[in-house]
């Protein structure tokens, strides 16, 4: 089998704040992309922005929703105070701090943080193993 690689797509409402967050204020790597969709790297994943009204649209559904989507995205780092840090950076870029960094019922540390559009972000550490494919620039 050809080796492959997931992509979490974001619709969102103003592209532009949405790349400044992702690539200025998380310090994502943008990848070159068209002016209408912006794409990142990520360990193992690429993130893609696109426009919340264009995405429906695409996948043939209403763009109106609000509360609670059911999904949440994960991100793991190294450590109890990387997941602290993380916040910090995202809140400094001006995501909604949403859970502080704290420890959880199944053995870790994480919070959570909201994106520009409310996308849910955990940043969470996992002390009995590491979650992610290996990190070559740690």
């Amino acid at each position: 089998m050809k080796p492959r690689i997931s992509m979490i797509t974001l619709g969102v409402t103003d592209l532009e704040k949405s790349i400044r967050f992702y690539e200025q204020g998380l310090g994502l790597p943008r990848m070159e992309s068209p002016p209408e969709v912006a794409f990142f790297t990520l360990n193992g994943s690429w993130l893609g922005l696109y426009g919340r009204e264009s995405l429906a649209d695409d996948a043939g559904i209403s763009p109106e929703g609000s509360g609670f989507s059911g999904i949440a995205i994960a991100h793991n780092v190294d450590s109890e105070s990387a997941v602290d840090e993380v916040l910090a950076q995202a809140v400094s870029a001006g995501a909604k701090l949403v859970k502080a960094g704290q420890k959880v019922f199944w053995g870790g540390y994480s919070g959570y943080f909201a994106d520009p559009d409310g996308y849910l972000w955990e940043v969470a550490h996992n002390s009995l193993f590491w979650v992610g494919p290996k990190d070559e620039d740690v």
